[in-house]
């Protein structure tokens, strides 16, 4: 037998061949993809499990939002547009599942295909995917959609533009995304970008688009009409090319969705009450007990419906300005959150009914534990031990009060605090060695939750006096609150973040050093911690959910103990008072609750007998 030798570059040429042999049986198109382990559906599913596959179609649904609107394009930072119309009217390659942590599975994409380290995804386009007007959504419109949103789009979508090394064409309906990153999430938020249609915006600007230029998306609804600031109108598509995709059936059942505008909660409130508006989401849990028992619910016309859910409390309350002096000073925002009587707060407000977020994963397995940081969320944050916050490692939870209105206790710390950061009384204000007076100001804005955060607010200006501080107080219509937020101009303000069972790469918005600069991002607070930085790549680098778990701990110990925000209580129960005549499969609940793709998602028109 003749002897067989290899030379350097054959031996490379076969390695390299051998490897990508490897890399190709362990990969293959699938119907889904989820972050840890496999999709919970098999590739022959029906419909999503708390959607009813039998759901009638027909009848319209009214639904309220507060303040007005502008724009009819929630792609780009420019305007203000109902929310809705990312959700009903525009779609990704990968829908989502509300019944598992985090999994997508195909919509426009019928296949999804990664290698084991997820350094890439490709995505197989269906061939019958259609934009609303019956044109094919082709690659280029895929690619053109990831960079035009990348380059020019709303800020929220160009941290994943940054991450992508190469995008390119793979075939005549497949598209692949190489990262210039390790993160295992890449290849899932690759799936959720929305998919925009390229000769739509040929000679013009899509950063600067006014109103009359409607994105035509491939969603269930489009814009049948609209009046500026006072209602859209949404009619599902009769052509909708996926409503026999598994992913759809039983979804998105209403022919029409109307969505009025009000000035604010109280006349949304009474518009519901004569019948006007089709539900209505309440948060208090006082004014559930006691606001909701008018002639429409006696009789049996209006139903109180509690939804459970299993979702982290994310972070609800007043969030600091830590760009501003003083508060980026950890004593002082120390001192504002034992100056926040939250529980004589609570039980003037909502009857102590709702309980008070501990921290920003509070209520699920990702939140800090009690006490000193053990294990390998210590080992995770020792590191950066000289840059944490006091109590990320040792441990740190919130004041509590007695309950009554004076608050003694903690308003005694809360002045401690301020005489180790350099504050004194004189002349019954407290004033800085400058002279400077402590005056803060809090912005709200008029929406569906401003009138109990005045209430909060009016409560609080009143401890606050108490330390000689003043709390001045401003309520602001949508647009003016948005372009103030956007600048940063305030020093407190209403905050609410909704964190899922999977956080990931939205957490570098929500918290990145990047976005603390960057107008209109979602850090108001403008957090810049190498820790919370570190934590966030750690948990987009773990392999399994263990690793993953430890390290939203270990964030949440930093978050928390930073003191960024004055936490009020948790929704631990979402709270839906709706007419009688739609319904929602009351046996089959998502783990997510009531939220995005629940209502009106999954509801359904019922026909009378």
């Amino acid at each position: 037998m003749r002897p067989v030798f290899f030379c350097p570059g054959r031996l490379a040429a076969t390695v390299s061949a051998l490897i990508i042999s490897c890399q190709a049986a362990m990969s293959e198109p699938a119907h889904g993809i989820a972050m840890y382990g496999d999709p919970a559906l098999p590739p022959d599913f029906v419909s999503l499990p708390y959607a009813n596959p039998d759901a009638p179609k027909g009848g319209t649904i009214l639904t309220g939002n507060v303040g007005g609107f502008d724009s009819l394009n929630p792609f780009v930072l420019k305007g203000t547009p109902p929310w809705q119309l990312r959700h009903f009217a525009h779609e990704s390659l990968m829908g989502r599942s509300w019944d598992e942590p985090f999994t997508l599975y195909g919509l426009l994409a019928e296949s999804v295909e990664t290698g084991p380290e997820r350094k890439w995804v490709e995505f197989t386009l269906r061939e019958g995917a259609r934009f609303s007007d019956g044109t094919p959504v082709t690659v280029e419109d895929v690619i053109w959609s990831y960079r035009t949103l990348g380059t020019e789009g709303h800020p929220r979508y160009r941290g994943f533009w940054q991450k992508i090394d190469t995008i390119e064409a793979t075939g005549p309906r497949s598209v692949r995304l190489t990262f210039n990153t390790r993160d295992r999430e890449l290849a899932l938020l690759a799936g959720m970008r929305p998919i925009l249609k390229k000769a739509q915006w040929q000679g013009k600007d899509f950063s600067e688009a006014g109103i009359e230029d409607i994105p035509i998306g491939t969603g269930p609804y489009v814009v049948d009409s609209y009046e500026i600031d006072r209602r859209v109108v949404l009619r599902r598509n009769p052509d909708y090319w996926g409503r026999d995709l598994p992913l759809r059936r039983g979804t998105h059942n209403f022919d029409e969705i109307r969505i009025e505008f009000f000035g604010d909660n109280t006349v949304l409130m009474e518009a519901f009450k004569a019948g006007v508006l089709s539900y209505k989401r309440e948060f208090n849990a006082e004014k559930w007990r006691t606001q909701y028992d008018f002639p429409a619910v006696q009789r049996g016309d209006i139903v109180k419906s509690e939804i459970p859910h299993e979702k982290p409390s994310g972070m609800t309350g007043f969030v600091m300005n830590t760009r501003r002096a003083p508060l980026d000073d950890w004593r002082v925002r120390a001192a504002l959150i034992h100056a926040f009587n939250f529980e004589y707060i609570n039980d003037t407000l909502t009857g102590g009914r709702q309980p008070r977020i501990t921290s920003y994963f509070s209520g699920s397995e990702l939140a800090m534990r009690d006490g000193p940081a053990q294990g390998r969320v210590r080992e995770l944050l020792e590191p950066f031990a000289d840059t944490l916050p006091p109590g990320a490692l040792e441990g740190y939870a919130l004041p509590v009060s007695d309950g009554t209105k004076r608050n003694r206790r903690n308003l005694r710390k809360a002045m401690r605090l301020l005489q180790r950061a350099g504050w004194t009384v004189q002349d019954g204000l407290l004033r800085n060695d400058a002279g400077e007076p402590l005056r803060l100001t809090v912005l709200l804005k008029q929406d569906a939750l401003i009138q109990q955060a005045s209430a909060m607010m009016d409560i609080y200006a009143r401890a606050l006096e108490r330390l000689g501080i003043e709390l001045v107080i401003q309520s602001i219509d949508k647009a003016q609150y948005n372009e103030r937020a956007a600048r940063y101009d305030f020093d407190l303000t209403f905050f609410r973040r909704a964190l899922s069972l999977s956080p990931g790469n939205e957490q570098y918005y929500y918290w990145g050093a990047e976005a603390a600069e960057r107008p209109g991002s979602r850090n108001l607070m403008g957090v810049k911690s190498p820790a919370v930085e570190a934590m966030i790549d750690t948990m987009l680098q773990a392999d399994d959910r263990p690793e993953f778990v430890s390290a939203t701990r270990a964030l949440d110990r930093v978050l928390t103990a930073g003191r960024y925000v004055i936490p009020i209580h948790r929704y631990a129960v979402g709270r839906i008072a709706h007419k009688d005549e739609i319904r929602y499969p009351e046996d089959n609940l998502p783990i997510y609750g009531d939220g995005i793709g629940f209502l009106p998602v999954v509801w359904w028109h019922e026909a009378d007998d």
